[in-house]
């Protein structure tokens, strides 16, 4: 009874290990990938990434938004605040709940 016991225990203990080493294989593979140079359309797509974003934060906003699209932002702006009366629609509005009273039971 205990050496079938010992060796249920060491099955589990076999495939945990076995699962662990797999993980840790897997992981260790895409390191060592990251370290070797990437294929090219990797790069180009990563370069188009880091072009994009350092364009964005000089301009401060979307990479080349014209005046038109601008004109079209602040009309739906305006529908926007024509169709929910107005204020300010970038601002979290602030909602103010009251507890209701309760009465206490007759005693």
């Amino acid at each position: 009874m205990a050496l079938h016991r010992l060796f249920q225990l060491s099955s589990v203990l076999r495939s945990a290990v076995s699962l662990t080493l797999r993980r840790n294989i897997g992981m260790s593979a895409i390191l060592f990938q990251r370290a070797k140079e990437l294929d090219p359309v990797q790069k180009l797509f990563l370069d188009k990434i880091r072009d994009y974003s350092n364009k964005s934060k000089t301009s401060g906003g979307l990479v080349d938004a014209g005046p038109e699209y601008q004109k079209n932002v602040s009309e739906e702006v305006t529908k926007l605040q024509r169709l929910y009366g107005g204020g300010d629609l970038v601002k979290f509005p602030d909602f103010k709940f009251t507890d209701p009273k309760l009465d206490e039971g007759a005693k």
